[in-house]
């Protein structure tokens, strides 16, 4: 179930709510019991690292490597 965060405009406080998606504009009272809420953006944040493909094989560099017969050689 995702989480939204609001923020109390009342009291400022930040907090967040797990709802259903259909339910995520419906109002939202903060913890201290204040109504005027909103709902804030929030961003996802993905971890970890890319790293650049190993460069393929040149051709007639020998070790296979595909061509026009599946890696035997043609000729």
């Amino acid at each position: 179930m995702p989480r939204y965060e609001y923020r109390c405009r009342t009291c400022g406080d930040t907090f967040e709510l797990s709802r259903p998606m259909a339910e995520s504009s419906a109002p939202a009272a903060c913890p201290s019991g204040h109504d005027d809420t909103v709902k804030l953006l929030s961003t996802v944040a993905v971890g970890g690292s890319a790293s650049a493909p190993a460069p393929a094989p040149r051709a007639g560099a020998g070790g296979g490597g595909g061509g026009c017969c599946g890696g035997g050689c043609c000729g």
